[in-house]
């Protein structure tokens, strides 16, 4: 757990000072009982009055002490926890930020939240309890013995039994209840999955009446989740018995030898009176000390799962911070003998022994079935994945050596995928470039063929789009995708399929004022639709992760059989359908 490293270095003063008034406070518990039996063997055995109020004086200052130390421990404690967990959350989500996409594949979405929420807050309420009742148990236990042992020696044998008996229940109890509650975390870590998986797919869940077979999906992880908390809390419920069984019959055996030394002369009865609630005392402390060590196996899991995001070790890296500028290289981009898999090394590679080069200020399109890798090599260009062998360059420099934040700098992307943020539609423009003006965004709105709906709106771009852009149309959220990435005004452009929710007309449009806007950058258009790419410098054909063809389309056409069944699979139909009598070539 070396994360804790940090935490123990900025809170041990906080944390040190919290523990000595607990401290305090375990002392002023301790002290009761014997200024208890001073009071009975020595006040109330010769009538002193007299001295059981002075000693009835000590033990309200000893319990008034006790009580300001416990709230200032318990101020103190809720500060540095509360601190701590912010932190600790803060700094989780810092560390998932700077993970490449390598990283974080190796862990499910929904787990990921599960360690930022009750994970961190498994730990946060684990150090809240070592600054209260969990430092103070172990004290008063040892305290207690302490105590008891200086009363009577005869009566201590008692607790030579009975401790290392409650020793041995507080070990089994942890080795076997570690496997249960990490069980119980990755259990919970499926409920989160499957209701975030509704709660993203509610409109097609609604729309196909798949409702009861989502219940039937949650039911079923649910009750795995109930499960195995069942047995973790059935394991942790018998030892707590156990273990106040074991004390009590220690209590019994107490009262029973304080008898016979109160009838031989041998014991005072105030000294069995103390040594009793001495022996109360380390049944509480002994019953909190099992309540901390399952606190502890809880938190040690989580700490564990939290322990497994901090060790991950980013997967890319780099020599230099910044990219030389040549303006010769500004938006050249260059794949030499590039493959790529998603999986290690040895599995079959989504991308093989691509060699393309993409001149500055060029609009290329791609095209390929479904699968043949286009989104994966543009997913090189800004380095979400690194290739598994060869080198992609942007700018003539290679990928691998730039700082990824610095590449991205000078590219715009917009996924085949159109996420909006909460917030406005400003706001979400402005995630492009954030000091960009109103002129500069309506001017890449209209580029993007937005500016109208988004104008049309009551509130115009202080519309606030609702969670996932909700309130907004597939073709509308692609619009706003493609301004954000416009205004951005970048040297190169990466449009995934970034249109195929708008209709022709729409399209030719977006596709006139991109004409305009992309001279002098480079522009990458990834499309299904062969009519969107079809007026481009030059087009890519994709097969099955290899290169197919690349040449205009009046090239293509003539000598790549690919993409002469696309071209027929899409414009022959279309012609067909309306009945302008010519076919496809």
């Amino acid at each position: 757990m070396k994360f804790f490293k940090k935490y123990i270095k900025k809170y041990w003063l906080s944390f040190s000072i919290a523990v000595l008034f607990l401290t305090l406070e375990a002392i002023c518990d301790l002290l009761q009982p014997t200024i208890i039996a001073k009071i009975i063997d020595e006040g109330v055995a010769n009538r002193n009055i007299h001295y059981v109020l002075k000693m009835g004086g000590v033990m309200l200052l000893v319990t008034a002490c006790g009580a300001v130390a416990a709230s200032t421990r318990s101020i103190l404690a809720s500060i540095v926890s509360q601190k701590f967990g912010a932190e600790l959350r803060s700094d989780l989500f810092k560390k998932i930020q700077t993970l490449a996409f390598k990283n974080l594949d190796q862990f499910d979405r929904a787990s990921l939240i599960t360690r930022l929420t009750n994970d961190v807050t498994q730990v946060q309420v684990f150090v809240n309890g070592l600054m209260r009742i969990f430092v103070k148990s172990p004290l008063l236990a040892i305290g207690g013995l302490i105590m008891a042992t200086r009363l009577n020696l005869n009566l201590a044998v008692v607790l030579a039994v009975v401790v290392p008996l409650v020793a041995i229940l507080i070990i089994v109890n942890l080795r076997l209840g570690f496997p249960l509650f990490a069980k119980v975390q990755k259990a919970l870590d499926g409920v989160n999955s499957v209701m975030r998986e509704y709660l993203s797919g509610v409109r097609v869940v609604k729309a196909f009446n798949r409702s009861d077979v989502e219940i039937n999906k949650f039911t079923k992880v649910n009750d795995q989740f109930k499960d195995r908390s069942i047995a973790a809390s059935r394991l942790m419920s018998i030892f707590s018995p156990a273990i106040m069984l074991t004390v009590n019959l220690g209590i019994v055996v107490v009262i029973w030898l304080g008898g016979l030394g109160v009838e031989s002369g041998d014991i005072q009865v105030g000294h069995i009176i103390a040594f009793i609630n001495y022996m109360t005392q380390i049944l509480f402390s002994l019953m909190m000390i099992t309540m901390v060590f399952n606190m502890f196996v809880r938190a040690k899991a989580s700490a564990g799962r939290i322990s497994e995001v901090f060790s991950q070790e980013i997967k890319q890296t780099w020599t230099t911070e910044a990219m030389v500028q040549d303006n010769r290289q500004k938006g050249r981009i260059d794949f030499e003998n590039v493959s790529f898999s998603y999986e290690d090394a040895g599995s079959e590679p989504v991308l093989k022994q691509i060699n393309l080069t993409i001149l500055p200020g060029e609009t290329v399109g791609m095209i390929g079935s479904t699968g043949s890798g286009k989104s994966t090599l543009v997913g090189l260009i800004p380095r979400f994945y690194d290739a598994t062998q060869g080198t992609v360059k942007v700018g003539g420099e290679d990928v691998t050596a730039i700082k990824p934040k610095t590449l991205r700098e000078k590219i715009a992307f917009v996924p085949q995928k159109n996420m909006l943020f909460t917030g406005s539609v400003a706001d979400n423009i402005r995630w492009g470039k954030e000091d960009a003006g109103q002129n500069e965004m309506e001017e890449a709105a209209k580029i993007a063929g937005a500016h109208d709906f988004i104008a049309a709106a009551p509130e115009g771009y202080e519309t606030v789009i609702g969670q996932g852009g909700v309130n907004f149309s597939g073709g509308q959220k692609q619009r706003i995708s493609i301004a954000r990435a416009l205004v951005k005004m970048p040297e190169i452009l990466i449009l995934d399929d970034s249109t195929s929710a708008v209709d022709v007309t729409t399209e030719a449009k977006i596709k006139e004022g991109l004409k305009k806007y992309t001279k002098g950058l480079t522009c990458i258009l990834i499309a299904q639709r062969i009519t969107s790419i079809i007026d481009a410098d030059k087009i890519v054909v994709l097969d099955h992760g290899k290169v197919a063809g690349v040449g205009t389309h009046q090239e293509l056409i003539k000598d790549c059989h690919v993409y002469q069944e696309i071209y027929r699979s899409q414009i022959g139909k279309e012609v067909s359908v309306h009945g302008k009598g010519t076919t496809a070539e």
